[in-house]
């Protein structure tokens, strides 16, 4: 079997799927990449037994049809230094021995048999699915996914979470600490449905989504999802149990809010931070009219900072503690100049807003308080 492919296109298209191995799999053909040639068009496959990504180009050229595993190492190493020029792939399928044919030279090697790869598992008959625009849901993912956490006993934590209403499609991550709540209001539907999409597929997503308003499918029953996106697909195992009920630790009334230029505050606290205890990373802000006072300390290496910036705040003063590392990757994660913060007391959570919400869409994040030690 002979076939010619754009030695670039290959390249890249294999560097995105190979975000899909594991350094340890329990099967060796999990360590390749499967080529399948079916009416001139190449399909690639990664998988980890759980999480499988195809992808499909369209070939400049072949001869037949046929299934081989190529070592994803071996491939890669093979194309990636290549400049942009047509490659060609001879594959003896009695032999699996291959050649990869460039302009100024030639790799050989050997294929194995597909035939031990794992098939893809099929969706149930009740499945539902959701349809998403590519700029849109890579947004989203890329916002919530640091908020996930990593617990053994809650493993629910660990991914975000897809919650479809009446009203709209809610996309929500938490770690316990702090949270993010993205409500897409043009997506929605009269039988509720939810699902959580594990951290390893979200971050695949994350870097093969385009940033298009090309359509997105998800389809999901109770234990895997199909994502079809323009060029391929993901298939995932999803992470099964009860998400916390997230609306209930949303403050509603925060009567104290400070508007704040985001770029200004994140360098402020990129100037505190590293004079506060390595333990807690706790910083103080406080906050009164027209003054915003953040300030860090080690008591155990007498070292501290505090920097004055003028803000806009509405409501009484008052002194609150936050882990600095944790507001730092909240306000890095939102897209916007301005931010508002929303408060009720120094107990209670911080909500973190965009002063100019995106279109159609209502992103929330919150970070918990710490207890100051005065």
């Amino acid at each position: 079997m002979r076939l010619t492919i754009s030695s670039t296109t290959l390249a890249n298209r294999l560097s995105a799927l190979s975000k899909v191995f594991n350094s340890k799999n329990s099967m060796p053909i999990l360590d390749c990449f499967l080529f399948e040639v079916k009416n001139n068009v190449l399909t690639i496959t990664a998988s980890d037994s759980e999480n499988v990504m195809t992808t499909q180009l369209k070939l400049d050229e072949s001869d037949s049809d046929g299934v081989f595993a190529i070592n994803n190492r071996t491939i890669l190493d093979a194309v990636k230094e290549l400049p942009e020029q047509p490659l060609t792939l001879d594959v003896d399928m009695a032999t699996y021995a291959v050649k990869v044919i460039y302009l100024n030279g030639m790799y050989n090697f050997t294929a194995q048999s597909g035939e031990e790869f794992p098939s893809l598992q099929p969706l149930s008959e009740n499945s539902a699915s959701i349809v998403i625009d590519s700029k849109t849901l890579s947004n989203d993912i890329s916002r919530s996914i640091f908020a996930t956490a990593n617990e053994v006993l809650r493993p629910v934590m660990n991914g975000i979470y897809f919650d479809l209403k009446k009203d709209a499609l809610a996309i929500v991550a938490s770690d316990g600490h702090k949270l993010v709540r993205t409500q897409n209001k043009g997506i929605t539907s009269d039988t509720p449905m939810s699902f959580i999409l594990p951290k390893k597929p979200a971050t695949l997503l994350k870097n093969v989504l385009q940033k298009t308003d090309d359509d997105i499918v998800i389809r999901f029953d109770e234990r895997n999802a199909n994502v079809l996106f323009p060029d391929g697909t993901l298939s995932c195992r999803l992470i099964e149990g009860r998400y916390p009920n997230y609306n209930s630790v949303i403050p509603q009334d925060n009567p104290n809010q400070l508007s704040i230029d985001r770029m200004v505050l994140i360098g402020v606290i990129r100037r505190v931070l590293p004079f506060a205890s390595d333990s807690s990373q706790q910083i103080r802000l406080h906050i009164e009219k027209g003054k915003l006072v953040i300030s860090s300390e080690d008591i155990d290496f007498y070292t501290s900072a505090k920097e004055e910036i003028i803000c806009d705040y509405n409501g009484n003063p008052m002194d609150i503690g936050f882990k600095g590392t944790s507001l730092m990757e909240i306000l890095t994660n939102l897209d916007c100049e301005e931010v508002l913060l929303e408060l009720a007391d120094p107990s209670r959570p911080c909500l973190i807003l965009p002063a100019q919400q995106p279109e159609n869409e209502n992103v929330l994040m919150l970070i918990m308080p710490m207890l100051l030690n005065d």
